[in-house]
């Protein structure tokens, strides 16, 4: 049993090291400690036409563990992960000989290992991948209660730097990209991002969040490219209505108005003027992470949502999202992480589509069950995974053309960051692993690290496109 912790916000993708996650400090301060075992020499396994390969298999709960199990049995779902671990990749991109930075990765891939390997009675222990995922993140020591998306981000950051292709970070460019049009300015800022973060946890889990910044006044328009590993829907209120994804979806890109206290300076009118603020997705990643807001953090308590999302299963077209014009944004969902129950204690479970079959199971601990596609659909659904349908780019260029950037020019991988949780060379929140966008209260930018970060920071996002007025 696992209660939510709050439902941290959607966050762009700076490195998670950097940022303040709350709980026993940040990760930029936590001291790793000494990991030990050798290092992981797994066998590549094939997957193609083998009967021991399965992935059916349960996680035993460790005690307040169903949080982790969920996203883990979501992870070892997701295709091109799984292929990674299972035929042993992971292990020529480890970046550093040392034992006691890449046991975090090695005990990942030797756990889906293991779920893919074992027999669907047998139900594995993931108390080994435990000890390496509270050595990175200090919070997820013990057993308490957590929030499962605020795992997913910290296990993705960390899965992320060991086996980051970049050794050796380069200086931060100071040249301005202001005067480029804003498709090639996404591209160079991507670029940036990618010189200092770049693995294959970023190449699946990593998009690029167009923001901008309109002033009423002068009509002068700011924008601002960032990396993210999730997207934070907020829930609209609809009375007796449905609320659907896409209801979400455009919530979340609604243009907003920053008006009154939250008025930013225009850089060119020289003075706090009214502006509106709007989102749009740059780059599609390959694997989308979308977080349902279901807990609120009000003066006095936590209150969560259990308002029905109807999302779709297949054939997610997020188009109507993209910054340019875009023929490849259809999504098919593969997994769900649930969370049952209230704010003081609940329950995570997953459902998951493997990747082999097709079919769906329930994941409730160590016990997985079939279940029909019909039931995927519930108030409970927290985090939810989609694969883009396209092996096409992700980019969105005008006019719909399918061009893609070569890699190293500025392609389509961003990975979490060591450093911090801000995308390198990004405004706003880049976070590694756990990067997301998030809105929040009416016209409040909220593109924050994490919950509880550290003030100073709140309006990051915002001063990176006008001069903000601090009061």
């Amino acid at each position: 049993m696992s209660a939510a912790a709050r439902g941290s916000t959607c966050k762009t993708a700076p490195p998670l090291r950097a940022r303040g996650w709350g709980g026993t400090g940040s990760r930029a301060t936590s001291p790793r400690l000494p990991s030990p075992g050798p290092r992981l020499t797994a066998p590549v396994l094939s997957l193609q036409n083998s009967k021991t390969v399965q992935g059916l298999t349960g996680l035993r709960n460790l005690g307040n563990t169903c949080f982790m199990n969920s996203i883990l049995q979501c992870l070892s779902n997701t295709r091109e992960l799984r292929d990674y671990c299972l035929q042993s990749q992971y292990l020529r991109d480890l970046n550093n000989t040392s034992r006691t930075h890449t046991a975090l990765m090695s005990e990942f891939a030797k756990l889906l290992q293991l779920l893919w390997t074992s027999p669907p009675s047998d139900a594995v222990s993931p108390s080994e991948f435990k000890t390496q995922i509270q050595r990175y993140a200090p919070r997820f020591v013990g057993y308490n209660q957590q929030d499962a998306q605020e795992f997913l981000r910290f296990l993705l950051d960390g899965l992320h730097s060991e086996v980051n292709r970049v050794l050796v970070r380069p200086r931060a460019s100071a040249d301005n990209l202001d005067h480029l049009p804003d498709e090639e300015k996404g591209r160079q800022m991507w670029r940036r991002y990618q010189e200092r973060e770049d693995s294959r946890i970023g190449d699946l889990f990593v998009g690029q969040l167009k923001s901008s910044l309109t002033c009423s006044e002068c009509g002068y328009c700011s924008t601002a490219f960032d990396p993210f590993w999730d997207l934070s829907l907020p829930i609209p209120k609809k009375g007796y209505g449905e609320v659907t994804l896409m209801d979400c979806l455009r919530l979340f890109t609604k243009e907003d108005v920053l008006d009154g206290n939250e008025k930013p300076t225009c850089c060119r009118c020289k003075a706090r003027t009214r502006c509106t603020k709007k989102f749009s997705i740059q780059k599609f990643p390959k694997i989308l992470v979308l977080h349902l807001k279901r807990f609120s953090e009000a003066r006095i308590r936590t209150s969560k949502l259990t308002t029905f999302v109807n999302f779709p299963l297949k054939d997610l077209d997020l188009r109507e999202f993209a910054a340019q014009s875009c023929n490849h944004a259809v999504y098919n969902l593969y997994a769900v992480s649930n969370h049952s129950g209230t704010t003081m204690g609940g329950h995570y479970t997953a459902y998951c589509r493997s990747p082999v079959s097709g079919e769906w199971h329930t994941f409730n601990d160590s016990r997985v069950t079939p279940m029909s596609s019909s039931h995927v659909r519930g108030s409970d659904a927290y985090l939810l995974f989609y694969e883009l349908a396209s092996p096409s780019s992700p980019w969105c260029p005008r006019g719909g053309e399918d061009r893609t950037t070569p890699r190293g020019a500025g392609a389509q991988a961003p990975p979490p960051g060591r450093e911090g949780k801000a995308a390198p060379g990004m405004a706003a929140r880049a976070v590694p692993g756990i990067g997301g966008a998030r809105r929040g209260r009416a016209g409040t930018e909220e593109l924050e690290l994490r919950p509880r970060r550290r003030q100073g920071l709140a309006f990051s996002f915002v001063s990176s496109l006008w001069c903000v007025i601090k009061c």
